[in-house]
């Protein structure tokens, strides 16, 4: 073994007194952790007559690691305002050490105003840990080491996807699956070996398969059923109305088999959640359509989190999608070489899973190596989103942001005469009334279907991959219910058979809007000028859009801003664009009760049909200050 490698300390001294020296004498006396690094603080230092900013900083620049302790007190600060822990962290980024940090206590954790920017600064490069005592800490340190270890091959150790698998064989692998991969790995990237070649030379060629034993990699890309070796290996999605994670949960789902699969599906549910637009159909047969947030930039975003998550963890990948974002987490680090920024710019790769990313790089899932994240920032930055942001605090979440109703606006082009907006409002009302019954993914294979189309060329309009989910969630109930017909009646395996609309489909595509989507916050610019222009004949009262209400983030506060007189609970669910009572209730009505923004009309009979609600006067001047 060569020199240990030396470790600086850092942190608020007083504060973190005990832990400082707790943890110096931990890396000292442990019988691993003692041979390779050696713990450096600043107190025990015998400094002579030097001054203590220019000794603390050059044993930064000497050492090869660096641990932040941050906690509630930001401690002494210098000339500028900066403490010496800060001054130490900088010195450690530019110097290229690695940096492991941790920070005590959660997020409702008082801090100073200085150490919270601190820490938001220290977020927005690094992962992190938490801890709440000194064996907490230990621990976490242990694993950072065993990490850096590991990463710099100083004791051996074999990553999950290269690792032999205990009892697996090759009965368990799925010869079809294999050839499947190499005519598309052919096509993609000149992979070598032709569809002809045995499972086991294909596996072998990448490096799958050892001594007739395989390695877990093998099982994720080819396995009949990989959840049987790994039931945690699956991508679990869901999609909430709202900003939060709350009930009622509208769908979700839990989708296993190989990683190819797991992506193809996961991508297929947050399309189908996220809005649709049509472009022009007069020059060509395929429709083109636009997402809110670009296909590429979901499918990088999933695509990535299957490939570098932490297998070894018993968290799935998760994808939720809100509102305001969409969320993909994976159980996943960065490696030491990597922080946030420089993930934005060009960089070398460091694929935690370097067999199955090179697995899905030969079938052009992965395009190139170290330019996912560079993409997603990319398009995004060109569909004229928020950019995207990162969260460390536990693996690796990125927050895919959807449009604001702005932007929306933007995107959508309306007519230019107030003739076809006058014509448009009535459609708009038109289109509510024949169109509200009609599923939300019937209406999107309604609204790219204009002649005779395959099925191939219906899932490229609609930038769908997966065969079996589009005809379940698309076709077959688009077919059942009179919109869609085939070509080929008497005969419906027909591999020339192709799909049109019936008079019924016909009748819908021509009343549904240029922008379609589930409880999303874009909207059809004519949809939000209807509402704005029509009145409610019952009170006499304009109705407020969907569009003003949505960019108001507590519920409650939903429901001053559109309450206008005398109210059922029924118009006031149709005003906000409601259909589950019990959820209306609880998040809705019963908080602003509540909170006296607004009261009923028979307080001494809750539950009488007669029941109407109104605003107090406080919900009034809040309805004031809403609109304003």
């Amino acid at each position: 073994m060569g020199k240990p490698y030396k470790v600086f300390i850092s942190s608020v001294q007083k504060e973190f007194e005990q832990e400082r020296q707790q943890l110096q004498q931990y890396l000292q006396e442990d019988a691993l952790l003692s041979g390779f690094f050696l713990p450096y603080l600043f107190e025990t230092d015998a400094a002579g007559g030097a001054a203590p900013d220019a000794v603390y900083l050059d044993e930064v620049a000497a050492s090869d690691i660096y641990i932040g302790l941050l906690g509630a007190e930001y401690g002494y600060e210098d000339a500028d305002g900066v403490s010496p822990t800060e001054r130490e962290f900088d010195l450690a980024s530019t110097e290229g050490l690695s940096r492991w940090i941790y920070i005590k206590g959660d997020n409702k954790t008082k801090r100073h105003d200085k150490e919270k920017a601190f820490i938001n600064k220290v977020r927005d490069l690094l992962s992190y840990k938490r801890f709440a005592d000194i064996d907490a800490l230990k621990k976490e340190v242990y694993n950072s080491c065993i990490k850096f270890l590991k990463e710099t091959g100083n004791i051996s150790s074999q990553d999950f996807d290269n690792s032999l698998h205990e009892y697996a064989a090759i009965q368990d692998i799925d010869s079809d699956k294999v050839k499947d991969f190499v005519r598309v790995a052919r096509a993609k990237r000149g992979f070598p070996l032709k569809e002809t070649a045995t499972v086991e030379k294909v596996l072998e060629h990448l490096h799958m398969l050892r001594d007739g034993q395989l390695v877990n990699s093998s099982l994720l890309v080819f396995g009949d059923k990989p959840q049987a070796f790994f039931p945690t290996a699956t991508v679990k999605c869901g999609h909430f109305h709202g900003t939060t994670i709350s009930k009622p949960l509208p769908d979700l789902k839990v989708f296993g088999g190989t990683v190819f699969e797991m992506a193809v599906e996961a991508v297929d549910f947050v399309l189908s959640k996220i809005s649709l637009s049509s472009g022009t159909r007069a020059k060509k047969n395929q429709v083109d359509t636009q997402y809110e947030i670009p296909r590429e930039v979901i499918a990088e975003a999933i695509i990535n989190a299957i490939a570098h998550r932490d297998y070894n963890s018993s968290s799935s990948v998760q994808v939720y999608v809100f509102a305001d974002r969409v969320e993909i987490f994976n159980a996943g680090e960065l490696t030491d070489e990597l922080d946030i920024e420089k993930l934005k710019v060009a960089h070398s790769s460091y694929p935690a899973n370097p067999i199955l990313a090179e697995s899905m790089f030969l079938t052009g899932d992965i395009e190139r190596f170290g330019t996912g994240m560079i993409d997603i920032f990319r398009l995004t930055a060109e569909a004229g989103l928020r950019s995207p942001e990162i969260d460390l605090s536990e693996g690796f979440k990125l927050i895919l942001w959807r449009p604001s109703n702005d932007q929306a606006t933007d995107q959508v082009t309306i007519h230019d005469n107030a003739t076809d907006q006058a014509t448009d409002q009535v459609t708009e009302q038109v289109t509510e009334q024949v169109t509200e019954q009609v599923d939300e993914l019937i209406k999107r294979l309604i609204l790219v279907t204009r002649a005779s189309h395959s099925t191939k060329e219906l899932m490229a309009s609609l930038q769908l991959k997966h065969r079996p989910s589009f005809k379940e969630n698309y076709l077959d109930p688009s077919i059942s219910m009179g919109y869609i017909e085939p070509t080929e009646l008497d005969s419906p395996n027909n591999p020339k058979q192709k799909y049109r609309l019936t008079d019924k489909g016909r009748e819908v595509q021509a009343k549904l809007p240029k922008w379609i989507g589930k409880n999303t916050t874009t909207h059809d610019t004519t949809h939000d000028t209807t509402h704005d222009t029509i009145h409610d004949t019952t009170h006499g009262a304009e109705q407020v859009t969907t569009h003003d209400f949505r960019r108001i983030k507590t519920l409650p506060h939903r429901v001053a801003l559109i309450l206008i007189g005398e109210q059922s609970r029924a118009d006031i669910m149709k005003a906000l664009d409601l259909k589950n009572r019990s959820h209306f209730a609880k998040e809705y009505l019963e908080p602003a009760l509540k909170d006296g923004i607004i009261e009923m009309t028979l307080p001494d009979k809750p539950k009488s049909k007669n029941q109407r609600y109104r605003l107090t006067k406080k919900g009034q001047a809040l309805q004031k200050q809403l609109k304003s």
